[in-house]
């Protein structure tokens, strides 16, 4: 029997809605699921439990549908109607079976366009109507109610009021505080598929319910392991170019990720906030959403960026297939170090370590022999001077195709979140012009934050996770391995830590907020998504540990962020240097153009300057006031006294 819970939902003022008009019970021609299910057979009929049994009037009977998911029932109102309530009664003794079942508003006949009017969260009384005031300012000829998975959607009698108009479009109904992603496939088609694409219309409300956004897609299964799970993950390919929740990209593709397994629902979202608090140049865009399919409650989602070349997303030169000759040949390409390379069309695996490969861009229909035969051989050539045995060389060496600063950047990421997939799929870009890979965007942290019984307790483990016997791709451990044999490397890392550390980027209260704002974010969502998959008192997937509730799930990661934060500075060696303000507020920072200046110093001074790579750029002792010239960007300026050590302060030359 499904729990029963209390949701709040956003109710907005709906005065606007029957300014002149009388709301009233609407009557229409029945309609819905006409193959029925006769409880007393356990079989399909024609006859008993039928659509109309729904407005008779009469509670003790009851439509069923034949299917235990996808029924539904409901009326043709004839013309356009603003909703304004909603009652309905239960199957008799039977009124668990309603939760999570949805009243739909369309102007297709087909329900494609269907928006919720109502979700219903808590049990309804047996015997009597439970009646549900609507806001939602749209016009719908056609009304339904969709019975919940694994029920028959069962219902005694429903009722709809309102009056007759085409309405508007300035409100609409979000099931909780967040978006609420709606899509109908062609025909209800199910998505059994991540190869084969499903049409469809999908809409998506936000801001408190009043911006509906509308387009035609294309949906797909999406996923390696997450395809397995109960609840899907999906790709989807809008009609028409858009930016989607305010999200940077003004794309066609989207990722609805189902997150089955991070009970916490926001394990990515951490993790693409650490990306971006370590200033990787590409980070995913990510939203946290409600999602319908066919009238069916999915479930709280991501709707996240496609990892792809495009503006707003990973901003390369996009390449031709005339683009067979330098310079153009080198550049831009997305390539993928990936476990999964077999499942995918264009690929390779290197000559040196045997690194399976995929080429994510060009795409697979786009891409010419050419260009699949120059990054390859890049690739190669990359892998081949890793090992020779010069690869420590500044100029010659491994850095002259490994960009290092985003290379710490995404280990840094995959170790503060302790993902043991961090190498399992690793993505990679390459400029035009340019011989260096860089590292990102990162991706995939279901099983980071203490959520992988392979690791489980990480901070125990005095090794880096990367190097544990969780996952990787063939040879990219044995890669990572080898950068970091060159012992300069290690210390940039921890220079660069220590320089976030410093700075106040990376603090306990700062990481600690990002999963408390989370959480709060994710509270109404959560309580009907658990509602729907009752996997709390569960272990799925990967889980090391059940906590029982979704409060238990948040404080584990909570813990694991504190936990992890003290690893990291006994593993980098950090020590925390209390920054005296006082000390600071008399010390001036300012620039002319590219001169920079540093005032206020008393007394004898070390002043180290760091680029954001973690590079010591300049280092100079002084005993007053210090110039220089420093290029546009983002630097960290440590001064180092002997009244008070290791003050750093962050500053932007624009």
């Amino acid at each position: 029997m499904r729990k029963s819970i209390t949701l709040l939902f956003i109710i907005l003022s709906t005065s606007f809605l029957h300014a002149g008009s009388v709301s009233v019970q609407l009557t229409g021609t029945v309609i819905g699921t006409t193959d029925n299910y006769n409880y007393n057979s356990a079989s399909c009929s024609s006859t008993v439990n039928t659509a109309a049994n729904a407005f008779d009037g009469n509670l003790s009977n009851y439509f069923s549908a034949c299917n235990e998911s996808g029924g539904w029932v409901g009326l043709d109102l004839g013309s356009a109607h603003v909703i304004t309530k909603i009652s309905y009664c239960p199957h008799a003794n039977h009124a668990d079976r309603m939760l999570l079942g949805v009243f739909e508003g369309a102007n297709l006949p087909d329900f494609g366009d269907a928006v919720p009017l109502y979700m219903i969260t808590t049990s309804p009384s047996n015997n009597t109507l439970t009646s549900q005031t609507i806001n939602c300012s749209k016009g719908f000829r056609y009304v339904r109610y969709v019975g919940p998975t694994n029920t028959h959607s069962d219902i005694a009698e429903m009722k709809f009021y309102g009056y007759n108009g085409e309405g508007n479009n300035t409100q609409f109904i979000q099931i909780t505080n967040l978006p609420t992603v709606i899509v109908h496939t062609t025909d209800a088609q199910d998505i059994v598929s991540k190869e084969t694409y499903v049409n469809g219309i999908v809409s998506v409300i936000s801001n408190n319910g009043t911006n509906l956004f509308t387009d035609s897609l294309e949906i797909k299964g999406r996923g390696n392991a997450s395809w397995n799970f109960p609840k899907k993950p999906y790709k989807i390919k809008l009609d028409k170019k858009a930016s989607l929740l305010g999200m940077p990209a003004v794309e066609k593709t989207w990722t609805l990720i189902n997150n089955y397994g991070d009970k916490t629902l926001m394990r990515n979202l951490l993790a693409f906030d650490l990306s971006k608090r370590l200033g990787l140049p590409y980070t995913p865009a990510a939203k946290s959403v409600d999602l319908f399919l066919n009238g069916e409650y999915k479930g709280n989602y991501q709707l996240c960026d496609q990892v792809e070349v495009a503006t707003g997303r990973v901003e390369l030169e996009k390449m031709k297939a005339t683009d067979t000759i330098m310079p153009n040949l080198s550049g831009g390409y997305l390539i993928e170090m990936d476990a999964y390379s077999y499942e995918e069309t264009t690929k390779f695996n290197s000559d040196y370590g045997n690194i399976p490969v995929t080429i994510k861009y060009p795409k697979d229909d786009d891409i010419v022999a050419a260009q699949v035969a120059y990054i390859k051989s890049h690739f190669n050539k990359m892998e081949n001077t890793l090992y020779a045995n010069n690869y420590t060389d500044t100029t010659n060496g491994f850095r002259k195709y490994i960009d290092i600063g985003t290379f710490l950047r995404h280990f840094l990421v995959g170790e503060m979140s302790g993902n043991t997939d961090t190498y399992w799929s690793t993505n990679m870009y390459k400029k035009r012009n340019n011989d260096k890979f860089y590292f990102g965007p990162v991706w995939d942290f279901d099983i980071a934050y203490e959520n992988d019984y392979r690791t489980y307790p990480i901070n125990d483990n005095p090794e880096w996770i990367y190097a544990s016997t969780g996952s990787s791709a063939r040879g990219v451990r044995k890669m990572v391995n080898r950068i970091f044999s060159d012992s300069t490397v290690m210390q940039q890392l921890k220079a660069i830590y220590a320089s976030y550390r410093n700075s106040g980027v990376l603090t306990e209260d700062n990481l600690v907020q990002v999963v408390n704002d989370n959480a709060t974010l994710l509270e109404q969502s959560q309580q009907i998504n658990f509602m729907r998959w009752d996997i709390l008192n569960t272990a799925v997937h990967m889980n090391p540990q059940v906590y029982g509730s979704y409060a238990g799930e948040v404080d584990n990661v909570r813990n694991f962020v504190k936990n992890r934060l003290a690893w990291m500075d006994k593993k980098l060696a950090y020590e925390y240097n209390n920054i005296n303000e006082e000390k600071i507020s008399k010390i001036s920072l300012w620039n002319e153009g590219n001169t920079f200046h540093l005032e206020g110093i008393t007394g004898t001074a070390t002043i180290q300057i760091i680029d954001v790579t973690g590079r010591v750029l300049q280092i100079k002792q002084v005993e007053n006031d210090f110039s220089t010239t420093l290029n546009k960007g983002i630097y960290f300026i440590r001064i180092s006294d002997t009244i008070n050590k290791n003050q750093v302060l962050k500053y932007l030359i624009e």
